[in-house]
């Protein structure tokens, strides 16, 4: 029985610009290290196949330092090790896979069309393509068949499936089951996709490895595979990002937003990048998110905190006082909110006018 990983879109050298420069640097620093702890697993767990499927460096002029550091990791792999360049580190001229000397145990596939490597100690084929451009329009399974011959035939390409347009390596689902293969690699998705088969042929996407925003939550990791008797092929998701994005919604109703958000916080997350959201009902002053900040903050690696409360409606309740507190209230109150951003801003003047006619200050 083979022992195989499949992972993806390790971007690194990412700017991770939404951070502060300090942590932008230290994430980065860990995205460089990557490489080192996938090494360690790789030999602990007896990986015999390593199937890499693109955008491993997040630009094709990533720095030398960088692409040296991968090489000297994936050298250290007690495994074969196979590489589809994708959209982002597309191979070219002054590209990290051309300047630089990958190990004996790493094959990288620079060619934009597919190419085969047997490895007859397992039986096994490996087909793979590479981005030789920032786009692909045609796809590289396009009138491929795997031959008949009792191997068994594993490809790995950086693409997507039926998208809307054909740039980042189209593939078609007829093309995949029509394709001969036992098990198709993918990158370019970042959000893990459960195992697909088309026809006979196993497919996935292990999603990127690490988390670099808002917009990819959660666990990050790769597939763990195994290729036994006659091709059958199983899969693992396995955990493996350092850090995790994630965003979490406390409804602050009837106490206070620290107390509420404390409450609602999982022990783990010193490690990790949150945006709390703060919902629910709050006074005239609103919810101090500077000071919930500054207090939560030693908390998360790093902390974004939304405030999306709204007024309770008792305070509306007083635009009848004959007053000019109620006559402003009166005034905003006539502005009908046709969306819960257009809420936000009227509850928001509300807060800053009434803030002012009590000389009070918001910060």
């Amino acid at each position: 029985m083979l022992k195989f990983i499949h992972g993806a879109d390790f971007h690194m050298d990412s700017a991770f610009g939404a951070l502060t420069a300090r942590q932008a640097a230290g994430r980065r620093r860990e995205s460089r290290e990557l490489g080192f702890r996938l090494a360690n697993y790789v030999n602990q767990n007896g990986i015999d196949l390593v199937l890499l499927a693109g955008d491993l460096f997040d630009s094709a002029s990533a720095f030398r330092e960088t692409g040296e550091q991968l090489a000297e990791a994936l050298g250290q792999m007690e495994a074969k090790v196979f590489i589809a360049p994708g959209n982002h580190d597309w191979a070219g001229p002054g590209s990290p896979w051309m300047r630089i000397g990958w190990p004996e145990n790493v094959y990288v596939f620079r060619e934009g069309c597919l190419a085969a490597v047997d490895l007859p100690e397992w039986n096994l084929t490996v087909h793979g393509a590479a981005f030789t451009a920032p786009e692909q329009a045609e796809s590289f399974l396009a009138g491929f068949r795997a031959p008949e011959d009792g191997r068994v035939h594993i490809g790995v390409l950086h693409g997507e499936i039926d998208p809307p347009e054909a740039r980042y390596g189209p593939i078609e689902k007829e093309e995949i089951a029509a394709s001969g293969l036992h098990y198709l690699a993918l990158g370019h998705i970042h959000k893990r996709t459960e195992p697909l088969w088309f026809g006979k042929t196993l497919c996935a996407w292990p999603g990127c490895i690490e988390g670099r925003g808002f917009d990819e939550l959660g666990e990050k990791g790769l597939y763990q595979g195994t290729i036994g008797e006659n091709g059958r092929i199983s899969l693992e998701f396995v955990p493996f990002a350092q850090r995790r994005y994630e965003i979490l919604e406390v409804d602050v109703t009837g106490c206070s937003p620290r107390s509420a958000v404390e409450a609602a916080l999982p022990e783990d997350t010193a490690r990790h990048l949150y945006r709390v959201i703060l919902t629910g009902e709050t006074g005239e002053g609103g919810a101090d998110v500077r000071g919930l900040q500054e207090a939560l903050a030693d908390r998360f690696y790093a902390l974004e905190i939304r405030d999306r409360t709204h007024m309770k409606e008792d305070i509306w309740a007083r635009a009848e006082e004959d007053s000019l507190r109620g006559l402003f209230l009166r005034e905003l109150r006539q502005r009908q909110a046709q969306s819960e951003a257009e809420r936000e801003i009227i509850d928001q003047a509300a807060r800053f006018g009434l803030a002012a006619l009590d000389h009070r200050d918001l910060g």
